[in-house]
């Protein structure tokens, strides 16, 4: 499945570049993620908790990592299994970094593949939808740290725990809406 976001920081595009820079930092704000190390060829490890309704998985993985200033893009290509669930994903996400006026523009492409039980969530338009709301908690945290007055004050700026219920309900209603929309439009 592909995933096409835009998003604006409200920060110059040289701080949320060195934000971007800074992994550790970034993977504080997103929702359900949690860094656990790097491994000896310097690929990140690290375990994303995604509750979607009644199911939760926790895909448990690596990320490669690799960024090119001069362009401002990046690349992110990461595999993870939910031992308990059966569940595997992999993504391969492009990220490009552009200076608008309003601050700095986030274009994000990546490429999602579910197997197992988590597949069944992405033919339904779900994901797509809730990663459109983990993104904006994601830019508020994002947000948050850059505004931050010290690194100390910055390091302490995480991502709010995700309730996976209030997201799945709220994700559903929104994509049910759009169904009916384009249902209403065909008559």
């Amino acid at each position: 499945m592909k995933i096409e976001e835009s998003f604006t920081v409200g920060q110059d595009a040289d701080a949320v570049w060195q934000a971007f820079q800074d992994v550790p930092g970034l993977a504080a704000c997103l929702p359900g993620a949690e860094l656990l190390g790097r491994t000896d060829a310097g690929a990140y490890r690290g375990k994303v908790t995604a509750k979607l309704g009644p199911m939760s998985a926790t895909f448990e993985g690596e990320a490669t990592v690799e960024a090119d200033a001069g362009s401002r893009t990046g690349t992110v290509a990461g595999k993870g299994v939910d031992r308990r669930g059966g569940s595997q994903g992999r993504v391969q996400m492009v990220y490009t970094i552009v200076p608008v006026e309003e601050g700095a523009r986030v274009d994000v492409v990546a490429d999602v593949t579910l197997s197992g039980a988590a597949a069944q969530f992405g033919r339904t338009g779900l994901i797509k939808e809730m990663s459109r709301r983990l993104i904006d908690e994601f830019v508020q945290c994002l947000e948050a740290k850059l505004a931050a007055e010290t690194p100390e004050e910055a390091a302490a700026v995480e991502a709010t725990e995700v309730h996976g219920i209030s997201l799945f309900l709220s994700s559903l209603w929104v994509t049910i809406a759009r169904w009916f929309r384009r249902l209403l439009g065909r008559s």
